[in-house]
């Protein structure tokens, strides 16, 4: 137990290493601060600029001023794959602006590359709750009245003798451009050159509170009650704010261009008064895979087909993925058909089909999911599914981590090396640990997507399966030797080293790893819909199910002879690798990374089998592979005996 304890930090460590990696390490402040000019470039430009003559001299020049220091900071950031391409794109945004380009491009040329920083140099962009707004009008009072008035119309008593003046908060064609994160990155920086100060001693939730609490002051209230209406029964507004990151970040312009002029106004008048709506629990609906697909259309009939293409594996992965647990335990069924339809339309954008086509495939996946919607509006509450969703997804997803992490825990009792098990339970607990930091940065910091999640799960997945393919082997050649006993104590203790302790840490770290990430988005999926106590309940069952399987697997392998024990382990190291091969091609075609050429044969989740050609095809060639393997052990064994 010591020893395992002691491996915990080195486990942390690499934990730690692979985190590193989806998140790019920069000083937050100074993402922060090139953000705030982007935003600031993006609002304030068309203030100085019109039909290419310069409104203000002054203005002007500060604009170019700031679109060369953005280029300039970019560049002193930590280095990042990325980082030319930042610079790059402040380049192109300075020559737009010394060209006196519309505004409208330098918007959107500011807009594009204040979200590709966040994405490469990603800091947290919204509150970690919903704010109380109401309660931020007493700071308001306190804190901003004075400069920007009372009403925040720019005219507060102080206000009025400083230069430049106080921003109005109630100019609509400024608030509209303005996000959420922009106000609070303002009140928590402040403006450099400017009386505007930094407020970064109030606490964080105060700042996201006086935030929302300023964007209010662009809408009338008629507009905050419109907008109630619209958020409930407008599926387009609610696909596109799914969380407090979107709304944060979004902006009414954006959104107007998403869903229009009228319901982008009511909705964010609405939403900035009372952003807990945004996480509040409301029926389980298919609201963003149809968004996704009208835009994957969209996308399509303008040619754009990369874009199309991306939007339609979106609809499935964002859209359809997350809601399987719960409709697979109402009508498994309608889950297959549904999966298998959009599918069918990835393939007909690949096969540049007509739009005629794609039309009517889009009616048949409607019709599906407004069966399906009518199955889950009753299935918010219902304990039943909740339980047995619980309980079928860690089966699913945690059965065969858990016969790769069993066989290597049986092979090295065998082996008579129990002092190599530390490295191995190291592996699962350091994928666990891990899994979960994921699942908070996926959450709170960086938006990671469904199909960054299935090549994570493809990729993971083929490189246990290559590894489990050559342990495969190997096991089958020793299990025709012969004086097994003998060839433990001689050879096999001698090779378990410090290598093969790495080895015995990475396969059961990737074999967890693999799965569990997944696994903790579809629980939130579940929690987030109620009936908490039936999910717990169905997580324990299915943990006394797992920990049964475990036992009993230890419990036979311990009285296998030797010699059978080898042979067994693998051909069920074997099975695992043919298994693994075959879920890892599916994942990886579901992120677009390998095409699928549908073929007409069944589909069986749990043994990887799923119809297409490139997948069975692949799981062809790892079955002859273990076939010939075999095959040429026991000649070799035959031929020595």
């Amino acid at each position: 137990m010591l020893g395992f304890l002691k491996l915990l930090p080195r486990a942390a460590v690499f934990a730690a290493l692979l985190l590193l990696a989806m998140v790019a390490s920069a000083a937050e402040s100074d993402v922060r601060s090139i953000w705030q000019i982007l935003d600031y470039l993006a609002v304030d430009y068309r203030g100085a600029v019109k039909e290419g003559v310069v409104l203000s001299a002054s203005e002007f020049e500060e604009m170019r001023e700031f679109a060369k220091a953005s280029q300039t900071k970019l560049a002193a950031l930590d280095p990042h794959p990325e980082q030319p391409a930042l610079v790059a794109e402040a380049g192109a945004l300075a020559a737009a602006i010394d060209a006196r380009e519309d505004p409208a491009r330098v918007a959107t040329l500011a807009k594009s590359l204040g979200n590709h920083l966040l994405a490469v140099y990603p800091v947290s962009s919204s509150p970690s709750a919903p704010p109380n707004v109401a309660a931020a009008a007493t700071i308001y009072q306190a804190q901003c009245a004075a400069c920007h008035g009372a009403s925040g119309n720019g005219d507060g008593p102080l206000g009025m003798r400083l230069e430049p003046r106080p921003v109005a908060f109630t100019d609509q064609a400024r608030a509209r451009e303005r996000s959420v994160f922009a106000l609070y990155q303002v009140i928590s920086q402040g403006i450099e050159g400017t009386p505007m100060v930094s407020f970064a001693s109030l606490p964080e939730a105060d700042r996201w509170a006086l935030a929302f609490y300023i964007g209010q002051f662009a809408h009338k209230q008629e507009d905050v009650t419109a907008g109630e209406a619209v958020w409930k029964d407008n599926a387009a507004v609610r696909a596109q704010l799914t969380n407090l990151d979107g709304l944060a970040r979004t902006t009414e312009g954006d959104l107007a261009k998403e869903v229009g002029v009228e319901p982008a106004a009511a909705a964010m008048a609405y939403l900035h008064a009372h952003p807990e709506a945004v996480v509040q629990k409301r029926p389980l609906t298919f609201d963003i895979a149809r968004q996704r697909l009208a835009q994957s259309e969209e996308a399509y009939d303008k040619k754009d087909f990369k874009r199309a293409a991306d939007l339609a594996l979106s609809a499935y992965l964002d859209g359809v993925e997350p809601l399987e647990p719960t409709l697979a335990t109402r009508d498994k069924a309608l889950l297959g058909r549904i999966e298998t339809s959009m599918s069918q339309f990835r393939s007909l954008l690949a096969s540049r089909a007509s739009s005629q086509e794609l039309k009517a495939q889009t009616l048949r996946i409607h019709a599906l999911f407004k069966e399906a919607d009518s199955l889950l509006s009753t299935a918010a509450d219902d304990s039943t599914s909740a339980f047995l969703g619980s309980f079928t997804i860690l089966l699913r997803e945690g059965l065969e981590a858990l016969l790769v992490v069993v066989a290597m825990v049986a092979f090295l009792r065998k082996a008579e090396r129990p002092d190599m098990l530390r490295y191995v339970h190291a592996g699962w607990v350091g994928a666990l640990a891990l899994g979960a930091v994921t699942w908070a940065v996926a959450t709170y910091i960086v938006n990671v997507s469904g199909a960054s999640r299935e090549v994570t799960e493809g990729l993971s997945s083929l490189f246990a399966a290559a590894v489990l393919l050559s342990v495969g082997m190997w096991m089958h050649q020793k299990s025709m030797a012969g004086k097994w006993q003998q060839y433990i104590h001689e050879k096999l203790s001698a090779a378990l080293n410090r290598k093969s302790a790495f080895f015995m840490f990475s396969l059961s770290f990737i074999a967890v790893y693999r799965e569990v990430f997944e696994t903790i988005l579809f629980y939130a999926a579940l929690w987030e819909q109620g009936s908490h106590a039936a999910v717990l309940g169905g997580l324990l069952a299915g943990l006394v199910v797992l920990l049964a399987v475990a036992f009993a697997l230890l419990k036979f392998s311990a009285r296998l002879p030797i010699g059978k024990f080898f042979s067994w382990s693998s051909m069920l190291v074997a099975v695992l690798a043919v298994v693994l091969t075959g879920k890892g091609v599916a994942a990886l075609q579901e992120a677009g990374w390998i095409g699928a050429l549908a073929i007409n044969t069944p589909r069986i989740d749990f043994l990887g089998v799923f119809p297409s050609a490139q997948g069975l095809g692949a799981q062809l060639v790892v079955a002859a592979i273990i076939i010939l393997g075999f095959a040429m052990n026991a000649r070799g064994a035959r031929r020595t005996s």
